[in-house]
């Protein structure tokens, strides 16, 4: 991983080892300098010094200054003299853009975002060799942000002098555009191309905008070709991605993709608790379930409830009660509880997949007809609390057919990326 892919160049009494970046040379020189240094020495059979440059072959055997005087001209006799390039290190950057609040200690751990919680410790462990690029998808409020600074931040943690920036898919655009309008297009071509890491997020603001997303394809193979990590954050899988470009999202899928999906109900208990506990408050277990079960879409919104809650509780002095939560909470579940009924699920998948509602209770079995009514029938038992007899009622079929439909759509949505778009958009449809 870390020795393999390193070159090295023997002049006289120095060999240079020269590597991708300057993360890889501050690894290789902390935990292999000695082993290496070793086995030149008895391979030359002489002492040798170990040299460290970041850069190709050619860029260092080249020579930079050719000193040749003839006799005739009366000057001293010379001889061509190779002087290596020495490594010029980049300045600092000023700024990473990174949340220092969003670490690896602070986020919730469940089973809707395990994996990509392991995947980005890994990386963080080892930048640029392992996982690389890292792309994060899912629907907004689940945590691809705060993942994407938590490895900014270990990294940073592990390497202080790391060359490494977050940024918004959006101030990556303006970046380009005002680079153009500047005439200083290769000067930010430089920046990104001496980066450790880029850390990019919503990358699906790229969609129809050519320009930049020639400017990202180049900068992308640059960093990726050198061993820099790169880090994606999406609203959906890479194929999904209407108006990019195909070389885009292949390279998109050339490393690791991890999808983070909604809380169930037990990680957003434990979600509501860790905040609770991070912003100083005493929130009892059965008001955080009350909140749990009541707001059910996605992070983001389960700490806008409690904040919500915790604000009715001090303006009437109160505690984190039920009852304050049902207070607070109370034009959410009026919404919720006029929205979300079987004929109105019912109605907004129909609508959604350009059927009739006769198409959900009739006999067919065709593949249009039969997958939008296991998933009315999936989402009915989600987000109602009607019984698996009631909702085949509803859809003039018998319990053991809705459990089988919900099995089968659970099964599905962890591999059919579209019927994952489905199942979000219809369900959003309905909780807001």
């Amino acid at each position: 991983m870390w020795v393999a892919p390193l070159k090295f160049l023997i002049k006289e009494d120095k060999v240079i080892i020269l590597a991708a970046s300057d993360m890889i040379i501050r690894w290789v020189k902390k935990n292999y300098e000695e082993i290496i240094t070793k086995i030149f020495a008895g391979k030359l059979d002489r002492d040798i010094t170990i040299q460290y440059g970041v850069g190709t072959e050619d860029e260092y055997s080249a020579p930079a200054v050719v000193e040749k005087k003839s006799r005739k001209s009366g000057g001293r006799g010379g001889r061509s003299r190779d002087v290596i390039k020495d490594f010029i290190k980049e300045s600092a950057i000023e700024t990473s853009n990174l949340n220092h609040d969003f670490t690896f200690n602070n986020f919730v751990e469940g089973k809707s975002n395990q994996f990509a919680l392991a995947a980005c410790a890994q990386v963080a462990q080892h930048p640029g060799t392992s996982h690389n690029p890292l792309f994060i998808y899912g629907s907004t409020g689940l945590g691809k942000t705060h993942l994407m600074h938590a490895v900014g931040n270990s990294i940073r943690e592990k390497y202080p002098d790391a060359r490494l920036i977050y940024q918004h898919c959006d101030s990556f655009i303006e970046d380009i555009v005002r680079s153009f309008r500047n005439n200083t297009h290769s000067d930010l071509r430089h920046f990104y191309k001496t980066l450790d890491a880029l850390l990019i997020d919503d990358i699906q603001l790229l969609a129809g905008k050519d320009t930049s997303q020639e400017v990202f394809f180049h900068t992308f193979n640059t960093l990726l070709d050198g061993g820099h990590q790169v880090i994606l954050t999406c609203d959906r899988y890479p194929k999904e991605l209407e108006m990019m470009e195909d070389r885009l999202k292949s390279r998109f899928a050339s490393g690791l993709i991890v999808n983070i999906e909604p809380p169930e109900l037990e990680h957003r208990i434990a979600i509501l608790l860790q905040k609770a506990e991070n912003w100083g408050l005493n929130l009892p277990q059965e008001t955080a379930f009350f909140i749990a079960q009541t707001v059910k879409a996605s992070v983001r919104e389960l700490e806008g409830a409690l904040k919500q809650v915790n604000a009715l509780a001090n303006f009437k002095g109160s505690p984190l009660s039920v009852s304050i939560a049902q207070d607070a909470l109370g034009s959410l579940m009026e919404i919720q509880s006029r929205q979300i009924t079987l004929t109105n699920i019912q109605k907004v998948v129909t609508t959604y997949y350009g059927l009739k509602t006769a198409d959900l209770m009739g006999k067919s079995r065709a593949a249009n007809i039969a997958k939008p009514r296991q998933l009315a029938m999936y989402v009915a038992r989600l987000l109602t609390q009607h019984s698996l007899p009631e909702i085949g009622r509803a859809f003039e079929r018998d319990h053991s057919t809705v459990m089988h439909a919900c099995r089968k759509v659970e099964t599905e949505l962890k591999k059919d990326y579209a019927l994952q778009r489905d199942f979000e958009t219809i369900r959003a449809t309905l909780t807001h």
